[in-house]
């Protein structure tokens, strides 16, 4: 009877299930792997195999699956108070949230706007640039600069500062007030240049954008703490400090998207002020907010730029951007829980405490001669695979970038049948692991993840004849 029903579930799944990101080459033909159930930072699949869930969701599931309490509270306020109309009502649990994410916030933020995710947490973030500067009388400040590698959701505004050329094919994301500079990967910096001429370069870059577009005209400056779906791209030290003091200097708002960083992934609530240094205009929050136990975002507003169109500064204006599920009731009570927990069992010291061991175990890799680069930051991670000298064989783009997707989907492959589920992006193989992971754990994931990729190396000399040393 299971093997019955798995097997319609694949079907369906293939025949009605529109994924996101779906190759329609191959739409309704995918061979996904199914999970039935999961427990802590485990995953099963429908074979019942048990799986370590090497990126936890996608970067979201902090505290682990299957929380009794999680479900209980959620269960709770399902029975007390469904749902409240966000645009004329208010509730008692999204008011305590809002308290909470001030509290919490890098600087002074007591002002939070509650979303359904990530994606329309950054459109919220990119639209109120935009009113802003209208209430402020300068309708010509709306350029947003953004980076190469940047991620930032897939509404058609959010998609629009993506910097990763890929996921813009045959999409119309493109317009003339945005604009992109080089990428921050250390990685891609010229051979003979030191990493602090290469943060110098990238910080002078940003000053040169905004004076070659004229001040006056860029609205804002967005960036994550740490490219995650970029490829966990680490920016030298003082790099985001640095730029965010340039935004200040030509009066430009400067977004920190934290849709993944914040909720402890670097070992506190928000990364921008305690890791990195910087107070920022707005912050852009998501995915551990809830640990994806339900789906929630939120966009939080610095008090200096909320008071300059707020009150006597309003000029008569409302912001008219909103969500029928803004402050959901019940997303609002599994974030309390989520946090609840967090602070119970002291999550944000356990990833401080575990962050280095991650990181040795991560560069630990790069002995293999398949790796190209590893890199991350407190429980972040990323190994980039590749086979070294094959740009010059004379492959075309296409067929270099089916290798490199080849790469990944072997690793993955390998690691699986191992008991760990990776997260390939192309050849790249992230890892965001529930912050309640152990040491143990860690040294489990990664050991699982050098056989893998040591198999990798096996097939890519012997099945397709390359030579990886």
């Amino acid at each position: 009877m299971t093997q019955k029903f798995n097997a319609q579930t694949r079907q369906n799944d293939n025949q009605f299930w529109m994924h996101p990101w779906e190759y329609m080459a191959s739409a309704g033909q995918a061979d996904r792997t199914i999970i039935t159930q999961a427990d802590g930072i485990y995953v099963q699949d429908d074979t019942g195999a048990r799986m370590i869930d090497g990126p936890a969701g996608m970067w979201c599931t902090q505290i682990g699956y299957g929380r009794k309490e999680m479900a209980d509270a959620i269960a709770e306020q399902v029975v007390k108070l469904t749902y409240i109309n966000p645009f004329s009502l208010s509730a008692g649990p999204p008011a305590q949230l809002a308290t909470r994410l001030a509290q919490m916030a890098p600087g002074a933020m007591n002002h939070v706007f509650f979303t359904t995710g990530g994606t329309t947490a950054v459109e919220t973030a990119l639209r109120f640039v935009h009113y802003y500067n209208n209430v402020k009388g300068r309708p010509l400040k709306k350029h947003i600069i953004s980076r190469s590698d940047a991620y930032h959701g897939s509404s058609y505004l959010t998609g629009m500062v993506a910097g990763k050329d890929r996921d813009k094919s045959f999409l119309d994301i493109t317009m003339p007030q945005v604009h992109l500079l080089s990428t921050v990967n250390p990685k891609r910096r010229p051979a003979d240049m030191s990493l602090e001429e290469f943060c110098t370069a990238r910080v002078n870059e940003l000053e040169a954008k905004i004076l070659e577009i004229g001040a006056e005209k860029v609205g804002a400056f967005i960036a994550e703490p740490v490219q995650a779906s970029g490829g966990v791209i680490v920016a030298p030290n003082g790099y985001f400090k640095r730029v965010w003091e340039v935004c200040r200097k030509y009066d430009v708002l400067f977004i920190a998207d934290e849709v993944v960083t914040a909720f402890g992934r670097l070992g506190h609530w928000f990364a921008s002020k305690e890791v990195f240094g910087v107070e920022p205009d707005l912050v852009t929050c998501a995915k551990g907010i809830t640990s994806g136990y339900l789906p929630m975002g939120a966009c939080l507003i610095a008090d200096r730029v909320f008071d300059q169109v707020s009150g006597d500064n309003a000029k008569g204006g409302s912001f008219a951007h909103g969500y029928t599920n803004s402050g959901h009731p019940v997303c609002s009570v599994a974030a309390l829980k989520n946090i609840e927990i967090m602070e119970r069992e002291g999550l944000l010291a356990q990833v401080r405490e575990l962050a280095p061991h991650f990181q040795q175990r991560l560069k630990s890799l790069r002995d293999i001669p398949l790796v190209f680069d590893t890199r991350g930051i407190g429980l972040l991670g990323c190994v980039e695979c590749t086979v070294r000298g094959v740009e010059h064989s004379g492959m075309s783009p296409e067929e270099l970038l089916a290798l490199d997707v080849d790469l990944g989907a072997r690793i993955d492959r390998h690691c699986q049948e191992m008991g760990l589920m990776l997260r390939p992006i192309v050849n790249q193989c992230v890892f965001s692991p529930a912050l309640i992971i152990t040491r143990k754990q860690i040294d489990e994931m990664f050991d699982i993840m050098r056989e893998g990729i040591v198999r990798t190396m096996h097939d890519i000399e012997v099945d397709l004849g390359y030579s990886v040393a």
